[in-house]
C-alpha cells in the first residue's frame, strides 16, 4: 500500500505554499497556522482561552504560546485579562485582526476552490469522513 501519511503531507505543504503566496502578494501578514488561529478567534466573537485555541486547532500548548505571541507582535490579537483570574487571559482579534481576516477569506476561498478543482462534493464527503476515520484509529491506537 503506498505511503498514504506521505500523500497528506504532500497535499497540505502544497496548500499551505499556495496560501502562503496568496497571502504575500495581497499583504497580508500571515502564516497558514496564524490564519487558523485569527480564523478561530474571528469565529469565536468574544475571544478564546489559550486551551480553547490549542483544542480547536489541535496544536500544542507551547506551539499555540508562539504563535499567539507572534500575533501580539504583530497587533493582530491582544491577551486581556480575565475578570475573574488575573493569571489567565482571553485572546481576541484587534481591528487590524478582524480586517485582516476579512481581507485573507476571499483569498481561502481561492485556495480551496483551487484545492477542489475537479472534484466533487460526494470526494469531499469521503475524503472528510476517510480523514476522520484514520484520526480516530490514531486516537483508539
Amino acid at each position: 500500500m503506498p505511503a498514504f501519511g506521505f500523500r497528506i503531507d504532500r497535499a497540505i505543504k502544497a496548500l499551505r505554499q499556495d496560501l502562503n503566496r496568496r497571502f504575500k502578494r495581497n499583504g497580508i501578514d500571515l502564516t497558514p497556522e496564524q490564519w487558523l488561529i485569527c480564523y478561530k478567534l474571528y469565529q469565536a466573537h468574544s475571544g478564546l482561552s489559550q486551551n480553547e485555541l490549542a483544542d480547536e486547532s489541535y496544536k500544542d500548548a507551547p506551539t499555540i504560546s508562539r504563535i499567539i505571541d507572534r500575533l501580539v507582535m504583530k497587533k493582530q490579537v491582544a491577551r486581556e485579562p480575565v475578570q475573574d483570574d488575573r493569571r489567565r487571559h482571553k485572546i481576541r482579534l484587534t481591528d487590524l485582526g478582524i480586517s485582516t481576516v476579512k481581507s485573507a477569506l476571499p483569498l481561502v476561498q481561492e485556495n480551496r476552490t483551487i484545492g477542489w478543482e475537479g472534484l466533487s462534493e460526494n470526494d469531499y464527503n469521503d475524503l472528510c469522513r476517510l480523514m476522520d476515520q484514520l484520526y480516530a484509529n490514531y486516537l483508539e491506537g
